[in-house]
């Protein structure tokens, strides 16, 4: 007999296994390695357009083209999630990528370098799905928004580092070639700890012990309860729901904001309030790390409210509310400030309130049976890309357009309205049947 079968509940939960957390973590890691390489092209940009003779045209086709096969493979990531299970897809997604990023390294020509980014796009797209996915399985209902918290944290976390790594490892081996196949090499070997340490469920995993396992089984099965019987139908029929839809938009809105801010804002920074190199790396990554504190702040108090009883309207509804409503004072005080401490301010609380809508990845969770939430995590980060891809065009044009950048922080500013409605709208209380 287990000796703990005598032990109180509360001891119980003392003892009990937390690898749930552990994986949460590495994906937390994994996410932030994620936007190191991404960032590693923006970062040699300079050295790459010199070597390449590139004019800045080319140098923005070849920095959104990550963009295009990344968009593209959304919901085909998630449908090999739910087919073949996270594991398999989060660890050829991390090899794969790394591999591109290590192959960049020998480019001879920018057409070359080009094909290598849409690489990296297609393998990093599974990433996110796979990891909703696993937020499903793994977590329970009153976890799964620090779950997703600590998923989507890698983002602004790899935001922050990225340019210092990168920048670093360019110093150190004198060439942005060695640079990329460091990072690309060290990305493989990521991919190899992720196949060994995640698991498909709890049972499989050998570091997770009974109490653990039952615990998370009892949470779901009570959760399946109340889930509506399906009908057999098509995943497309989740679309003939508005929270499926607005679930969508509202990570495109709140996308248009991250991804508006992690193009544009160095620029800003520098030709508006002449920040040289040192102090715009140094604000960039202040800025960037409010967003990932923010980010593990808000899905603490989500899964905090929600195990005192909290509604899932009420908590999701009142804490995006909140998120939404601030960034955008925030981003909309910023055209008027001229103090550029403040201004630093002002992006910092901007990005700490916004990454509180990082616990959008429970939403599918939420809304699907576990089947099939790797599906809708692939559609909801879709509409996040479409935001990817057209933003920095976008506000490009609205600079060049009007000389300044004020309109671009109105645009942001309407993109937080947006996501408000959208997030307010939305109904978390159930999962739809199809």
């Amino acid at each position: 007999m287990d000796g703990r079968a005598t032990t109180a509940d509360g001891a119980l939960a003392l003892r009990r296994t937390n690898v749930r957390w552990r994986i949460f973590l590495l994906m937390l890691f994994l996410i932030a390695i994620n936007y190191i390489d991404r960032a590693s092209l923006s970062v040699a940009m300079p050295l790459i357009a010199k070597e390449f003779n590139l004019d800045p045209a080319t140098q923005g086709f070849i920095l959104s083209s990550f963009f295009w096969t990344y968009a593209f493979m959304q919901v085909p990531g998630g449908m090999l999630a739910d087919r073949f299970k996270p594991r398999i897809v989060i660890a050829a997604a991390t090899i794969g990528w790394g591999f591109f990023q290590a192959v960049a390294a020998a480019s001879t020509s920018w057409v070359m370098l080009l094909m290598t980014r849409l690489g990296l796009g297609a393998t990093e797209a599974p990433i996110y799905p796979a990891g909703g996915k696993l937020n499903a399985i793994w977590m329970t209902q009153n976890e799964r928004a620090r779950g997703a918290t600590l998923l989507d944290g890698g983002a602004p976390l790899g935001a922050a580092l990225g340019a210092i790594v990168i920048a670093w490892l360019i110093a150190v081996f004198d060439s942005w070639r060695a640079a990329f196949l460091v990072a690309g090499v060290g990305t493989v070997l990521c991919g190899l700890l992720a196949w060994w340490y995640i698991r498909n469920a709890p049972r499989e995993h050998p570091s997770v012990d009974d109490s653990e396992a039952s615990f998370i089984e009892a949470a779901h099965a009570a959760e399946d309860a109340q889930a509506p019987a399906s009908s057999g139908g098509s995943a497309a029929g989740y679309f003939r729901y508005r929270s499926v839809w607005l679930m969508c938009c509202g990570w495109m809105f709140f996308n248009t904001v991250f991804y508006g801010l992690l193009t544009w804002m160095p620029n800003y920074l520098f030709k508006v309030h002449g920040f040289d190199i040192k102090t715009l790396g140094g604000a960039s990554f202040i800025i960037f790390f409010a967003g990932f504190i923010g980010e593990l702040v808000g899905g603490f108090i989500g899964d905090a409210w929600r195990a005192r009883g909290g509604t899932p309207n009420l908590v999701f509804r009142t804490l995006f509310g909140i998120a939404a409503l601030i960034a955008t004072v925030s981003v909309f005080a910023v055209a008027y400030v001229r103090d550029p401490i403040m201004v630093v301010v002002l992006l910092s609380t901007t990005l700490f309130f916004l990454r509180w809508c990082g616990m959008y990845w429970a939403i599918p969770s939420m809304l699907a049976t576990r089947d099939r939430a790797g599906l809708l995590g692939g559609c909801m980060n879709l509409g996040g890309n479409i935001a990817g891809i057209t933003v920095p065009i976008i506000v490009g044009f609205i600079v060049q357009l009007t000389g300044s950048y004020f309109l671009a922080l109105m645009f942001f500013a309407a993109a937080g309205l947006a996501l408000l409605a959208c997030s307010t709208l939305i109904d978390y209380s159930r999962k739809l049947p199809v």
